[in-house]
Parts: structure tokens; sequence; C-alpha cells
């Protein structure tokens, strides 16, 4: 176990300690204020789209068994509407995801390290995962691009079939950004952050729990 311990917090004057580069009530200040604005912006419309597709897709889904079973006929847009839907709840879900540090972690290496290396290490995922993403992002939008300009419609609701998957390149570019916000804030703060928001705290959950 390192014996490394993070730079000493500051009192803000209200009793509280906050971390160097945070204000009152430990949100960041200074340059970083923007971004942590826009990002719980973002955070907001994507709690909404995420909970309200779901909701939408179980409403699609018992729609269709309620008329084909009560009335004989199935909704002819059900498939469709779904599809639609995954990919929303797929790719928004993508950059919620790695907001809240909940991707998964193949962490073996990762924990042998001290806090200097494990920051290092972050850095070196998150910047990494960063460029993969947007990688993904211009892959994904030619695809949809080439969609768009082909005229390629759906079956039953004859609508473009590039709004279906437009949401892919949105949502790496999403989780891009979030990745980038990760190593900003990894390289502001002396702790190690596994995301913008969430702090690695994965050794001292373990040590409670013994």
């Amino acid at each position: 176990m390192s014996d490394e311990r993070p730079a000493a917090a500051t009192d803000g004057g209200d009793g509280t300690e906050h971390e160097p580069g945070q204000g009152h009530g430990g949100r960041p200040r200074g340059w970083l204020a923007p971004l942590s604005a826009a990002d719980r912006v973002i955070a907001r419309v994507e709690a909404i789209i995420l909970a309200y597709g779901v909701l939408l897709m179980a409403a699609n889904s018992v729609g269709n068994v309620v008329g084909r079973f009560v009335f004989g006929r199935s909704l002819y847009f059900t498939e469709e509407i779904n599809q639609f839907l995954i990919v929303l709840v797929t790719f928004v879900g993508l950059g919620y995801a790695a907001r809240k540090g909940r991707h998964i972690r193949m962490s073996a290496v990762y924990d042998q390290f001290g806090d200097t290396g494990r920051k290092a290490l972050m850095l070196l995922i998150a910047g990494g995962t960063a460029a993969v993403m947007f990688v993904l992002a211009w892959y994904s939008w030619s695809y949809v691009d080439g969609l768009a300009r082909r005229g390629t419609v759906t079956p039953s609701l004859q609508i473009p079939l590039y709004l279906t998957y437009l949401w892919v390149p949105v949502g790496f570019v999403i989780t891009g950004i979030q990745y980038v916000l990760t190593v900003v804030r990894n390289l502001q703060s002396p702790d190690v952050f596994i995301s913008y928001e969430q702090i690695d705290a994965y050794d001292e959950v373990e040590e409670t729990a013994l």
C-alpha cells in the first residue's frame, strides 16, 4: 500500500475543507467553473433522455403486446421505434457512464501502483480513451453522412435512416469530452479521479470494509 498522501486540503472558512482549485461546497473555481457548469447541464440532459428513452421503449413494447393479443394487430412501427431508442439509450448512456465512472475497469495492474503511478496511468488511460472515442466518432459520422447522402429511409415509417444512427457519433463525442475532462481534473487535483466528478476511492472502500 502506498504511503503517499494527497496535498492538504484548505479550510474554506465555513468549517469545511476543500481541495486546491475548489471553492465552497467542493465546486471547481476559476477556469474550471465554466467546464463544470457545462458538464452539469449535459448531465441533466443525458439523464432526461435516458429516463424517457427507457420509459418510451417499455411503453412501445407493452403497447405492441396489447395490440397483438387483445386487438389481434401488432403496431407496425414498434420495431423501428425500439431500434431508434436502443441506439439512443446506448450511446447517450455511454457518456453518462463515463461521467459517473461506471465503465468496467480492469484494475489488476493499476491497483499495484501508488498514488503517483495511478495518476500517471489514469492520465494515459483517459487520454488514450478520449482519442479512441474521437476517432470512432469520425468514422461513425462518415457512415451517418453516407446514409444521409443516399437518402435511405426506414421500411415502415419511411423516415430517414440516418436519424436512427445520428446518436452514435454524438455519443462518442460526448464520451470523448468526458475523458478529456477527466484528464483536466487529474492535472488540476492532487487526488486521482476516474471521471470528472468521481474520485478513485476503491482502496478507501476496501479498507473500510476490512
